[in-house]
């Protein structure tokens, strides 16, 4: 899973991206022409599998990650002007979802927070990116049927586009749009921004911190949101493990930022874990909800999912249950699903597969 930070200059983002991945990426705003994105990965705290890892003593055990990516900032004029061009498109196009960065901080350059009004400027630059892509390519198909050049797909794109176009100007977001399968397949390549999912981050004072109900309430009618203290939990990050339980719990943070966003991140954008376990390893995988058993073994591995024959199949759950795999087929637990089988979250998978 990738997830992209974006937000206007001096919201916080690089300093919510410290934060969450315990880097030290410099927190001074940079061009947004010639900056690099920052990029780490980081590990989906789970309980689960330090649970395997327990039971199976695996040689190596390997959990899911989010690569996060620090986009520099954004202001009004960033579509025009080229900020979703060359190399930036490029890393944005590969996210699985934006995250907004929103500040709720006074700042001696920018002032008072204007959240409300940042969110506002930010969707309205994605959907220009948008729709500059849709027009263009349009131009392009207008110019493709003046020289007889027709394929039978190019009116079905036409039609797509056209759809999507109106909805963009009527300040709408695409992933508000419904497709049929066939417009789905032709618009797929576009990796159109505002199709993403979209997370608000509220970067707050920690002074503030834990006391915008209204203010989140009011962003919840459109956006899933999440409230960090960044700068807060920026040093909480560079702290050990017991000194960092003392000041969080004198914020009344239980978890780190980091667990706090991956846990937001999976229920928002609908992800479950599965496991795969044995002596050699123990590890988690990440799909989206509602992916089959051939999705899930396409994860670990193209060929598994090629030469799909079966999945055996029990979960987490009664395996703890149960207390080893040999319980679990004792007890009737133990399962062989199909390729259309939808995997839940904490099944614990083992494909069978011929090549």
């Amino acid at each position: 899973m990738k997830i992209g930070l974006i937000g206007v200059s001096n919201s916080g983002k690089t300093t919510i991206f410290n934060a969450l991945t315990k880097m030290d990426a410099n927190v001074t705003a940079y061009s947004d022409a010639k900056a690099e994105p920052n990029v780490a990965v980081v590990a989906v705290d789970d309980d689960r599998l330090h649970s395997l890892t327990d039971m199976y003593k695996p040689k190596k055990t390997t959990g899911a990650t989010i690569e996060m990516i620090d986009f520099p900032g954004m202001k009004e004029g960033s579509a025009k002007n080229g900020f979703f061009t060359g190399n930036s498109m490029g890393w944005i196009k590969s996210t699985d979802a934006l995250a907004l960065v929103v500040r709720n901080f006074h700042d001696d350059l920018a002032g008072d927070p204007t959240p409300l009004r940042d969110i506002d400027e930010i969707n309205t630059e994605l959907l220009l990116a948008d729709l500059i892509v849709v027009e263009n390519r349009l131009e392009k198909i207008e110019w493709f049927q003046k020289r007889g050049q027709k394929t039978n797909l190019l009116p079905l794109e036409e039609r797509a586009l056209q759809k999507i176009a109106e909805h963009l100007n009527n300040n709408n977001p695409i992933r508000n749009l419904d497709f049929d399968e066939d417009e789905q397949k032709l618009i797929r390549g576009f990796q159109f921004l505002t199709k993403k999912p979209f997370l608000v981050i509220l970067n707050s004072d920690e002074a503030v911190f834990g006391h915008n109900t209204d203010l989140i309430g009011g962003i919840e009618g459109q956006y899933n949101v999440i409230e960090f203290a960044g700068r807060f939990e920026m040093e909480l990050s560079r702290l050990n493990d017991e000194e960092a339980e003392i000041f969080m719990e004198d914020m009344g943070i239980r978890k780190s930022a980091r667990e706090r966003l991956t846990q937001f991140a999976y229920r928002t954008l609908g992800y479950v874990s599965f496991f795969t376990v044995g002596e050699d390893e123990v590890r988690a995988w990440s799909i989206h909800g509602g992916d089959t058993a051939v999705n899930a073994a396409g994860t670990i591995h193209t060929d598994l999912a090629r030469g799909f024959i079966r999945a055996e199949c029990f979960t987490y759950d009664e395996l703890i249950q149960c207390g080893s795999e040999k319980r679990v087929k004792e007890n009737g637990h133990f399962r062989l699903e199909g390729k259309d089988y939808i995997v839940r979250d904490g099944d614990i998978l083992s494909i069978r597969f011929s090549v």
